[in-house]
């Protein structure tokens, strides 16, 4: 398992919001370009970048970010209001090493069929796309977290694969920005279900004990934010960890 650290911008200051609250939100004093070069620099090869203005449908942040990623060898997984397949397109092709799609491939089943069209082969989709699915209790939250899907989990999970797609990033809301450890058992749950999804664990964690037991199970890579900023693990933590990892990642 990968270990891939997260940066969410918003004003093109880097933040983090407490269960994707807006008015909960905590600013740190360091730059985007920063916190890239900082990872780069001991040997992080992957970051997952969160622009809070796309998620809302401004994308004043982005030739900010396109710039940076012109002058780094990093690669760049991007979400934030990927809503259309022309964004998707854009976003590839200025260098987004992958992009992730949530709202539009929960509410939309033709950009679901379009995106399957264009990046999967029938089989298997290109290492591009990511499809992210927020779980609250189980419940698909979208939009933010404000706004609920009817479609069951298991069920939308076997519509992607059934497309095509296979990398999967799942936050477990209950556990985000909270540091009292991942949702190992919403995780295991899908893996029983489907154990040919690459699965990206986000949400909660707060040690490398927590990342330990994420690495029992099948998980290809998990996501961490606030235990970086907080201290809680370190970067030399994650490049010891993530030098074993790579071989299988």
């Amino acid at each position: 398992m990968y270990i891939i650290p997260a940066i969410d911008i918003l004003d093109k200051k880097v933040v983090r919001l407490r269960e994707g609250k807006y008015d909960d939100i905590t600013t740190y004093d360091i730059s985007l370009e920063e916190m890239i070069e900082k990872y780069q620099s001991n040997g992080t090869e992957f970051v997952h970048v969160i622009d809070l203005n796309g998620a809302k449908g401004d994308f004043s942040n982005q030739q900010y970010l396109f710039d940076i990623i012109k002058k780094t060898d990093m690669k760049v997984q991007y979400g934030g209001g990927v809503r259309s397949i022309e964004k998707v397109k854009e976003l590839i092709d200025a260098g987004v090493h992958r992009v992730i799609v949530g709202t539009q491939a929960i509410t939309n089943p033709e950009f679901l069929d379009e995106l399957s069209h264009l990046y999967c082969n029938g089989i298997k989709c290109s290492d591009h796309i990511v499809v992210a699915i927020d779980v609250l209790d189980e419940v698909i939250k979208y939009s933010g977290w404000m706004e609920s899907s009817p479609l069951k989990l298991i069920d939308y999970i076997d519509r992607c694969l059934g497309l095509g797609f296979f990398r999967f990033l799942c936050t477990d809301i209950n556990k985000d920005g909270k540091l009292g450890g991942a949702g190992i058992d919403l995780y295991k749950k899908l893996l029983d279900h489907s154990p040919i999804i690459k699965l990206i664990a986000s949400g909660g964690i707060s040690s490398m004990d927590d990342i330990k037991a994420l690495d029992e199970f099948r998980i290809e890579a998990c996501v961490v934010g606030k235990a970086i900023y907080e201290d809680r693990i370190s970067i030399e933590e994650i490049k010891e960890w993530n030098l074993r990892a790579l071989i299988n990642f």
